[in-house]
């Protein structure tokens, strides 16, 4: 497992992403971010913040806690 939580998370992302059948432009979509800017969070390229955080948490249906449960 990476160190980095950006890594992490990444993985984090882009798993709960293809467990819902998603790609990332769907995901973009449907959460209203840029696609690339997604696809450098998977990839643990960048510094996400807690706005965006809680975007995506929402988008999954899921609190906070629960997105960060498994990192």
């Amino acid at each position: 497992m990476p160190r980095d939580i950006r890594a992490r998370f990444g993985i984090r992302l882009r798993n709960l992403r293809r467990k819902h059948g998603w790609t990332q432009v769907v995901l973009a979509e449907r959460l209203g971010l840029d696609r690339s800017y997604l696809a450098d969070v998977e990839r643990g390229k960048r510094n996400i913040s807690l706005v965006n955080l809680e975007i995506i948490a929402n988008g999954f249906g899921l609190s906070l806690s629960q997105l960060f449960a498994r990192i």
